[in-house]
C-alpha cells in the first residue's frame, strides 16, 4: 500500500527559522527603522510571509508602506545570510528522504508556507535533494496559508493519495493544526517549539535521526 510523507521546509528540511527572523529584523531596521526581537515573529511561524511580516509590524503601530518590498528586502537579507556561511542542514533529513525515494511504498511531496523561489534557496543550501520529491506545494500555491489544511490537502492530491495515508512532518504549532485539520498523521520536531507546544501531533521527536519508515507506517496504521 503507498504511503505519502509530505514535509515543511523551514525548520524542518532546513534550519531557517533563526535566519528568517534575523532576516526581518534587518528589514524592518532597514526600512523603518524599528528594532524588533526574534521572539516577535515566533507566533507567526509557518504561516507564511504576509502573517509574519505584517503581525509584528501591527505589534509595533508600523504602517507598512509596500508589503511587497518588505518581504522583498526579507529575501535580500535572507539569502545575504545563507552566502555568510550559515550551516542550516539538519542531522537525519537526506536519510530519511532518500529511504523513502528508495521505496516503492512511499511517495514524496513538499507544502511549505514559503514561495517557491525562497524555499528552493533554502533547500539547495541545506543540501536536501528535493528533486526526489514527486510533489512539491509552495505558499504561492495555495489561497489559505496554515493553520488552514488546504496546503496539505493540495499536497495529497498531487500524489494521489487520500490524506489518512500521509504523514505530515512539521516544527510548527501552525503546521501541526494544518496537517490534522486535513485528516494527515503528523510526526512533529522540536526544532522550534517545545514538546509541549506540539502535542496535536501523533508523534513528537528531537531529531529526524531518531525516525524509520517501518516506525512511520505504524503510524499511519494506528487508529
Amino acid at each position: 500500500m503507498p504511503y505519502g510523507l509530505v514535509f515543511d521546509v523551514d525548520g524542518v528540511l532546513a534550519d531557517t527559522e533563526a535566519l528568517i527572523a534575523r532576516a526581518t529584523i534587518a528589514m524592518f531596521r532597514e526600512l523603518y527603522n524599528v528594532e524588533m526581537r526574534p521572539e516577535d515573529f515566533r507566533p507567526y511561524i509557518g504561516t507564511g510571509p504576509y502573517k509574519y511580516v505584517e503581525g509584528p509590524a501591527a505589534k509595533y503601530g508600523v504602517a507598512l508602506r509596500d508589503v511587497e518590498e518588505a518581504i522583498h528586502q526579507r529575501q535580500v537579507h535572507f539569502v545575504r545570510l545563507l552566502h555568510e556561511g550559515n550551516s542550516i542542514a539538519f542531522p537525519g533529513v537526506n536519510e530519511l528522504i532518500l529511504a523513502a525515494a528508495r521505496d516503492s511504498n512511499w511517495k514524496l511531496a513538499i507544502a511549505t508556507s514559503s514561495s517557491r523561489e525562497k524555499s528552493e534557496v533554502s533547500l539547495r543550501a541545506a543540501e536536501v535533494p528535493f528533486e526526489k520529491f514527486d510533489a512539491y506545494i509552495s505558499g504561492d500555491l495555495v489561497r489559505n496559508k496554515k493553520p488552514h489544511p488546504e496546503i496539505y490537502l493540495k499536497a495529497a492530491a498531487a500524489i494521489h493519495l487520500s490524506p489518512t495515508l500521509c504523514i505530515a512532518v512539521e516544527d510548527a504549532i501552525t503546521g501541526v493544526a494544518s496537517a490534522k485539520a486535513a485528516g494527515m498523521k503528523c510526526l512533529a520536531v522540536t526544532n522550534t517549539f517545545r514538546p509541549d507546544e506540539l502535542q496535536q501531533a501523533d508523534l513528537i521527536v528531537s531529531s529526524l535521526t531518531q525516525v524509520g519508515l517501518s516506525q512511520l507506517e505504524d503510524l499511519i496504521s494506528t487508529r
